[in-house]
């Protein structure tokens, strides 16, 4: 089942001022949950399948999955570089 991303603007600009090296392979990622919510993605903590965590090299992000309406909102996006 293909999910819809919802960015907040902070989140976003976050997003889009981490460098290429970082950015390019946590926008794959993300994509990637869209389609594949749970196998994309790492349980947060304990597995609720709705707290997650999308984690690359340089930089990971804490996705909330709506499964009732098939949304990801991302909340957090933290550039490990």
């Amino acid at each position: 089942m293909t999910y819809r991303p919802k960015y907040d603007p902070a989140t976003k600009a976050v997003h889009e001022a981490m460098p290429p090296a970082a950015s390019e392979p946590l926008t794959l990622a993300s994509a990637d949950t869209c389609h594949e919510a749970l196998g994309a993605t790492e349980p947060d903590s304990e597995d609720d399948g709705v707290v997650r965590m999308i984690v690359t090299e340089q930089a990971f992000a804490v996705p909330l999955l709506g499964n009732t309406l098939k949304t990801i909102t991302v909340p957090q996006i933290n550039n490990l570089g």
